[in-house]
């Protein structure tokens, strides 16, 4: 009988290789959809506080979106993406047929989904039976942005973003002070870097001034002698057009990050205008620059194949 029911666990892990492989095929136009979230990307985004633990729960399994560790060896929805896997998938589907008990499973809850701690075989195997859900011990990652089935690291990288604006406009009234809707980014923590610039301008406006100058005061001198002609230079250079993917603001930060190396190297008087001149011709990619590269890749695969086997061959030759 147990040679029988190993059998029926061997086809079942089978049957889940063949629904990850089509699922596979499925989403070959949108491969980030297929992917089991990372937790350390995640926390990464997210940067969490403090750890609750939240004891032994019933998880959805439909909310169980990552894994700490495995998040390579199953596809969003579990099921297993290597043939490495079977050895251990098909026990734990044995001790399901036998009726074996097992442990529960071991989570992280953030944003209220939850990533695998221990037990991503056990997720997995449950998941492919038609399980609705599993006991868990749990414990909570405090965050702010709430998390949902289905959402993508890209996705989840522009919640936090428009979050983060969120929170920044609201705080300093960034908006009803300068009339600007459009400080945008394309990464992460920037809006902790803007802060720091106005501060920054706000020092050493106070330098040349007998009275501190309020918060309100800074951000909008930082906004009119700052940002906005360096804003001005990248529209009339067509930066952004050489830097594809990217914003304005972005592009800011970059070239005052770029003038602060050049100020240290030739030293303070260099001026904003030549480091954005600078800039733009260092790390901007012209559209005949992108062709060049883009070519240059071209002829470096098909030369690796048409050079690399005999090469390889004599390799091993030499080291025979």
């Amino acid at each position: 009988m147990s040679d029988w029911y190993k059998t029926l666990a061997t086809e079942d892990f089978s049957r889940a290789r063949t629904r990850e492989f089509l699922q596979r095929v499925g989403g070959l136009l949108d491969p980030s959809r297929d992917r089991l979230l990372s937790l350390d990307a995640v926390k990464a985004l997210l940067k969490p506080g403090g750890e609750v633990y939240k004891g032994i729960q019933a998880i959805p399994l439909e909310l169980i979106v990552g894994s700490e560790g495995r998040y390579r060896d199953f596809n969003r929805h579990f099921l297993p993406r290597h043939d490495y896997l079977r050895s251990r998938w098909v026990n734990i589907d044995l001790a399901h047929y036998t009726e074996v008990p097992l442990p529960p499973i071991r989570l992280y809850e953030i944003g209220g989904v939850y990533f695998v701690r221990d037990g991503n075989h056990r997720v997995s195997v449950a998941r492919m039976r038609g399980q609705s859900s599993l006991d868990a011990e749990v414990s909570s990652l405090d965050a702010e942005l709430r998390l949902h089935p289905g959402m993508t690291i890209e996705e989840l990288k522009r919640g936090v973003i428009e979050y983060e604006k969120r929170v920044f406009y609201e705080e300093t009234s960034y908006g009803r002070l300068t009339g600007d809707d459009n400080l945008v980014f394309s990464s992460p923590g920037r809006y902790e870097e803007i802060f720091e610039h106005i501060l920054v301008h706000k020092y050493f406006v106070n330098q040349q001034r007998s009275g501190e100058i309020p918060l309100d005061a800074a951000i909008y001198s930082w906004y009119e002698t700052v940002y906005s002609p360096i804003i001005s230079a990248i529209d009339e250079l067509g930066l952004l057009a050489r830097f594809p993917g990217r914003t304005a603001s972005d592009l800011y930060v970059y070239i005052v990050k770029y003038w602060d190396e050049l100020k240290k190297k030739y030293g303070l008087g260099y001026t904003l205008a030549a480091a954005t001149m600078g800039f733009d011709a260092a790390y901007g990619k012209s559209k005949a620059s992108r062709f060049r590269a883009g070519l240059a890749s071209f002829l470096s695969r098909f030369w690796f194949r048409s050079a690399g086997p005999a090469s390889h061959q004599g390799k091993k030759k030499e080291d025979t």
